[in-house]
């Protein structure tokens, strides 16, 4: 069956630093409440961290092609390994607020660097019928780091306020271990192209999709880094509490990306991408009107399973519009990835400010709409014998 690959040990090394970064990602988002009461600082200070994220995103996706195109997509996975490892350590050592959000800012550089070579190696290493299976798949395993940080980040704040920062530190040992035991020693043969890195002008119809593609990360971002405040702000529970029961979006964001391709695999990329964002509106509705803890948490797993396949999906899409500049067109893709990191959580916390949180939240439905409205009139080259 097309959906079934082989998982070697170079799709296992690269399914696992996504789980190194996640691990930050899953314990970071959700603490915006935990790290907001420590440093005392309002919704939209906070948010600068969010903004401080995106703006990494924006610097990898510049960085992107000529870092592949110097080290080739193995070394640059590592590179951004370790920059991620040392912001995450500046991160945890200090509680100054300019100091957090420039640890922030060093930390999602190694995030959006290992994402985007996650992409493109995974692309290149499979057959182009199985490889958008294998990189579902690789970010549903990446799922399980994002979910283990919430609640690790949740558990440590529940039974020791002021020690939750350090449950962050977990990504380290398993960094080493990919890099000491996982890594490939032999030397890689990489000679830069001569014809230097990817670029040039990319078609209305990328630059369409890639609107498309920013509408769906600012609302997965928006939802990941203030619904845990929406369910404090509706259901008067506590941060700690709230924090826990964001790791039902994470769980949701794990099944659909290891399922949704199995389940949809008789559809059209871009048919599954209006089915899953058809999901996500409905999880999120749910999560909206909801003042209870329970269906909260069942709607956050609804909006998960929505949330979960739309990079992946998303990027393959630009992939396909981008006339076989694949490092170019993640790298453009980093670039939007950043203005929705940066600006969605960033605007909603502003909003947030001025309205409270519930009436803020209106934006997301907006930007599942312009999602929804991308794919639906502006369809891919994704070619229609992959199977996710």
């Amino acid at each position: 069956m097309p959906h079934l690959i082989k998982r070697d040990r170079y799709f296992w090394t690269i399914a696992l630093q996504t789980v190194v970064v996640n691990i930050f990602l899953g314990g970071f988002g959700p603490s915006q409440p935990l790290l907001r009461a420590d440093q005392g600082t309002s919704l939209t200070i906070a948010g600068l961290h969010g903004t401080a994220l995106g703006l990494a995103s924006i610097i990898a996706g510049f960085a992107n092609p000529h870092l592949v195109h110097r080290f080739g997509r193995g070394q640059t996975g590592w590179i951004g390994i370790g920059v991620f490892s040392v912001g995450l350590i500046t991160f945890v050592s200090s509680t100054a607020v300019p100091v957090t959000i420039t640890a922030a800012l060093i930390t999602g550089i190694g995030i959006s660097i290992v994402i985007n070579n996650f992409v493109t190696s995974l692309n290149a290493h499979y057959d182009k019928k199985i490889s958008s299976v294998a990189i579902m798949q690789a970010n549903a395993i990446a799922s399980a780091g994002y979910v283990t940080g919430t609640l690790i980040v949740g558990s440590i704040a529940t039974a020791y306020r002021d020690l939750w920062r350090f449950g962050l530190l977990l990504a380290l040992p398993l960094a080493a271990f990919l890099y000491f035991v996982m890594r490939d020693k032999s030397p890689e043969e990489h000679v830069p192209s001569e014809h230097g890195p990817q670029s040039g002008k990319l078609s209305l119809k990328f630059w369409i999709s890639w609107i498309g593609f920013v509408a769906m990360i600012s609302s997965e971002f928006a939802t990941s880094f203030w619904a845990a405040a929406l369910v404090i702000d509706r259901t008067d529970s506590s941060p700690a509490i709230s924090t826990l029961v964001i790791a039902a979006l994470g769980t949701g964001m794990g099944l659909g990306r290891w399922f949704w391709g199995r389940i949809l695999k008789r559809w059209h990329p871009d048919q599954q991408l209006i089915i899953i964002i058809g999901v996500q509106f409905i999880g999120f509705a749910v999560l909206w009107f909801s003042h209870n803890l329970l269906l909260s948490f069942i709607a956050l797993l609804a909006a998960g399973l929505g949330i979960s396949s739309q990079f992946a999906l998303g990027s393959l899409r630009m992939i396909g519009l981008s006339e076989h500049r694949p490092d170019l067109a993640i790298g453009k893709a980093s670039l939007g990835a950043g203005l929705a990191i940066g600006g969605a959580p960033f605007l909603l916390g502003v909003l947030g400010d001025a309205f409270g949180i519930s009436r803020a939240y209106i934006m997301v439905p907006v930007l599942i709409l312009i999602a929804y409205l991308t794919v639906q009139f502006v369809p891919s080259h994704v070619e229609e014998e992959v199977e996710l």
